[in-house]
């Protein structure tokens, strides 16, 4: 099978059956799903698969939570509708927070690509998330949470200092977040051929996304992005003094002044989120090859990858005294590293999974045998189950994710 195609429909179930796995306490089984009156959006498709699974899945518990947890998305965040011009619109809430986050819209939706073929209303849903996103990266593409429409910012936002506008929930800068719209465009591109979707309002929202990146870098000073917020914890806001981060010398890696878990980051050259940042622009080169034919943007994106990935094999790996050559979580290009790892995605243990890094890569596993070890300050263990945690949900906390992603990057999970 496709290596691409194994890992989305391997994710989900591999979530499943950790999370059964001794961690969920059980339940008295029955649907917990919203009465069908009361669901956001209902695929045939996703509901024979359900049923399919329901009949293959020998442990009743492990079918129950399946049959729940997989559709949740569409149960429950989907806000579907076609606009008067007939082109689809896709806000997707990221649970109890009523904003759409770059990153959680993307991953909420990834497992359902496979499906699209057999069900044209899906297609048609996936297709307005690219178009809502592409609408959100025309607003600004330093943003990384945004409204609906104009509601202003979140509660915690309302007195951040930063280039606020009302469409705006959060606007904290993190790199990732300008990657995840290209990996669910180009997912969909592969799976369907359609091309609807990247049109001129496309075009403009990559030449923000590269616009980011450049300015990123830091070489000339044009970066214009700033955030302050009062916060009782320090990963709350960015840090230094300068609402910048702290530090860096220019060596074509790209700042991300904010990690995917929402925190700031340390030293502002995230690895894993550069590392993805290659893959993205890598992708961006083959589309915009064969489906807008805009060589300028083409050279622009092929540029940055090889600058980006240059830098990485250079500042990004770092020589750690127990276990050789591995990479950095972050580094400032003064010679800062540091040596951890966050639950949250992109992750280093993600790097296959997101397609950066060989599963086999000698640097990756030399750096996966480092975050399942007490030599990562984020590596916990207990009774029940092990795993790594976040400065975001405190210490001696295990994030479920970061057990989802070590099985579905495990090379004897993926053979």
């Amino acid at each position: 099978m496709e290596r691409r195609k194994f890992i989305r429909n391997t994710s989900v179930v591999a979530g499943v059956l950790a999370f059964s796995n001794g961690i969920a306490s059980t339940a008295k089984y029955g649907c917990k799903r919203p009465p069908l009156s009361e669901r956001k959006f209902t695929s045939k498709a996703i509901e024979d698969i359900i049923q399919d699974a329901k009949a293959k899945i020998s442990d009743p518990e492990i079918a129950w939570l399946f049959e729940n947890c997989f559709p949740n998305t569409l149960d429950t965040t989907i806000y579907f509708t076609v606009e008067t011009n007939g082109r689809p619109d896709t806000f997707v809430i990221t649970g109890d927070i009523h904003a759409m986050w770059l990153r959680d819209s993307t991953a909420y939706v990834w497992p359902y690509l496979p499906y699209m073929k057999s069900d044209p209303r899906l297609q048609q849903l996936i297709a307005g998330v690219i178009n809502r996103q592409t609408k959100c990266l025309l607003i600004d593409a330093y943003a990384n949470a945004f409204n609906k429409n104009k509601e202003g910012p979140g509660k915690w936002s309302l007195t951040d200092v930063t280039e606020m506008k009302p469409e705006i929930h959060e606007r904290k800068y993190e790199l990732d977040s300008i990657c995840y719209p290209v990996r669910l465009a180009y997912a969909y591109w592969k799976e369907t051929g359609d091309v609807s979707p990247f049109d001129a309002d496309w075009s403009v929202a990559v030449q923000n996304i590269i616009k980011v990146i450049h300015e990123q870098q830091r070489f000339d000073g044009s970066d214009n992005y700033s955030f302050f917020r009062e916060s009782k914890k320090t990963t709350g806001t960015a840090q230094g003094a300068t609402g910048k981060g702290n530090p860096v010398k220019p060596n074509g890696m790209i700042c991300s002044v904010f990690r995917p878990s929402d925190d700031g980051t340390i030293f502002p050259y995230l690895v894993p989120s550069n590392l993805m940042a290659v893959n993205v622009l890598r992708k961006l080169v083959e589309m915009l090859n064969e489906i807008k034919e805009e060589q300028h943007l083409v050279a622009q994106c092929n540029s940055l990858a090889n600058q980006v990935e240059t830098a990485i094999n250079k500042y990004g790996i770092i020589n750690h005294p127990e276990f050789g050559k591995i990479y950095a979580f972050e580094v400032d290009g003064f010679g800062g590293q540091l040596c951890m790892d966050d639950a949250n995605v992109p992750s280093l243990v993600s790097l296959p999974y997101q397609g950066c890094v060989d599963m086999e890569d000698e640097t990756y596993q030399r750096t996966r045998q480092f975050i399942f070890s007490k030599w990562n300050p984020y590596y916990f263990e207990g009774k029940s189950a092990s795993g790594v945690g976040s400065p975001h949900t405190g210490y001696n906390k295990i994030w479920p994710m970061s057990i989802i992603l070590r099985a579905i990057t495990s090379i004897k999970f993926f053979k």
